[in-house]
């Protein structure tokens, strides 16, 4: 052996800047830009890209809970009732493309403003005053992936930026302690239905994908098990020494960049996401309100998240993807989630948060007035992407309203068309912003939410 071959040499102590990110990189929090250990941090905090900023306009508002609903809910099911269609029963109608398979379900007219619900949202329907129903959305395509997608990004194809990245972008976090985008569960698509695209990295949504779990371990390695705060503080003073030297010396790397910002994220959520996402704290009787299941914990923790500054929050609750049995699986699906955001609705408005919080419900796409083609088993539903059905409440928007109307079947739209992005277009109206302003550039053009499309609904704000 020649022990001249193991002595520590000069290199050994010296790094690149990307040796030494990947080298702390494994420890979540270990590493960060961020105040809260002191002054070197400062500068880099007056810089953050997730500081709070104004709107075009003032927005009425402030933040958003997207509850989606994947797998495409049946509308004349659940928002659109076709009591009409009974008629037909047994009649081969060719509008539809075949037996018309009229709903099981009654509805009825809820709240002072009267608007029909389906006897299947008891819960949800007290609130029909605070909420404003379109009964005429319409998307692009049928399928599930594709109309996922369009939904969440504006577009079914091409790699874009989600729209809670967009709400990001344009308005900043309310609290830097947290990521001011976070992902409730998941579905088909992962990742795309959350990135931020080509927006810088810092703008792309947290996944949360297990709210059942204890609070310190909802979020893997939200702390350092490695370093003391005092140990970080070293690291940190060698990392913003290295990107001074590298930013005088060479361009700024993007992907280097977003991953410097994550762990200054990571970082501060060692103080504060723990408490967030620990329901315990909250009475019992409000969690009794939600209920104890993982739909339950979603609205609660979702509502706890934007109490404490989150710009958008994303509660995934899928399951809709009824081809066989529309009459149990339907009704399974919708009591698992009617509690909660029944819940949801009417905690918000007791603590006076519904005013300036946008609550927006819906799936992909709806699904046909006939039986499945398939006739698998019990009567169920295909995919329909010309007709189907969402709904708004709270954050400036005009409750109490049904918009739209479909044809007698629920089969097209026949009056007041909502796409995709004409809904994304008031969504941000709502927010404060002209949607053809709100833009990015990247690749010699400017790209936005909308595309080159969209309306704002100006009906369905108040």
């Amino acid at each position: 052996m020649n022990i001249s071959q193991h002595r520590p040499s000069q290199a050994d102590f010296c790094f690149t800047r990307r040796q030494f990110l990947n080298r702390f990189g494994m420890g979540f929090g270990a590493l960060s830009l961020a105040s809260l250990l002191g002054e070197s941090a400062n500068a880099a905090t007056s810089l953050s890209p997730l500081a709070a900023h104004a709107p075009h306009f003032p927005g009425k508002a402030k933040r958003v809970i997207h509850i989606f609903s994947q797998g495409g809910p049946s509308h004349i099911d659940t928002w659109d009732p076709k009591p009409g269609m009974a008629k037909y029963t047994g009649q081969d109608v060719k509008l539809i493309g075949g037996l018309p398979l009229p709903s099981v379900f009654d509805f009825k007219k809820m709240g002072k403003s009267g608007v029909e619900v389906s006897e299947i949202f008891p819960n949800i329907g007290k609130s029909i005053d605070d909420i404003a129903v379109i009964r005429s959305m319409t998307t692009d395509i049928p399928a599930h992936e594709f109309a996922t997608l369009m939904m969440n990004t504006g577009s079914g194809r091409l790699v874009k930026p989600s729209m809670g990245s967009w709400a990001l972008y344009g308005l900043g976090t309310m609290n830097e302690n947290l990521p001011g985008f976070i992902a409730l569960g998941g579905g088909l698509g992962g990742a795309a239905n959350w990135r931020a695209g080509f927006l810088p990295g810092a703008f792309q949504g947290t996944l949360v994908s297990n709210v059942s779990a204890p609070a310190e371990k909802i979020i893997d390695n939200i702390k350092s098990h490695y370093a003391t705060l005092e140990e970080q503080r070293k690291q940190l003073d060698v990392l913003q020494k290295l990107n001074e030297l590298h930013s005088e010396q060479l361009k700024r790397e993007s992907v280097l960049e977003a991953r410097i910002q994550s762990f200054e994220l990571a970082f501060k959520m060692q103080t504060e996401a723990t408490n967030v996402f620990d329901v315990t704290k909250e009475p019992q009787n409000i969690r009794d309100m939600y209920g104890d299941t993982e739909i339950g914990r979603r609205m609660l923790i979702s509502r706890r998240l934007v109490e404490n500054g989150v710009r958008f929050v994303q509660v995934w609750a899928g399951g809709w993807d009824h081809h066989t049995d529309v009459k149990g699986n339907l009704r399974k699906q919708a009591e698992a989630i009617d509690q909660p955001v029944g819940a949801l609705l009417q905690d918000l408005k007791q603590r006076d948060m519904l005013k300036d919080t946008l609550v927006v419900w819906g799936g992909e796409f709806g699904r046909t007035p006939r039986h499945d083609k398939g006739a698998r088993g019990e009567p169920g539903r295909d995919h329909h992407h010309r007709a189907f059905c969402s709904w708004m409440a709270g954050g400036g928007v005009k409750g109490g309203q049904a918009y739209g109307q479909t044809d007698e079947f629920g089969y097209d739209v026949v009056e007041d068309k909502v796409h995709v992005h004409d809904l994304h277009a008031t969504i941000l109206q709502l927010l404060g912003f002209d949607h053809e302003k709100l833009t990015y550039r990247y690749n010699g053009r400017d790209f936005r939410l909308t595309d080159v499309f969209g309306n704002v609904v100006k009906d369905l704000i108040a």
